[in-house]
């Protein structure tokens, strides 16, 4: 008999403080150009 893992409860997941800031850093420091439908994407470290 197949298992129904959607009738379990999830538990509420959160991330670390530190998993954001490193996922906003980076979205920060990345620069996306666009140039004659051509698109470069750069590292601004």
């Amino acid at each position: 008999m197949a298992k129904l893992y959607s009738e379990k409860k999830l538990k509420q997941m959160s991330p670390k403080k530190e998993t954001v800031n490193f996922l906003l850093n980076y979205s920060k420091a990345l620069r996306i150009s666009t140039y004659k439908k051509l698109q470069f994407e750069s590292f601004l470290n």
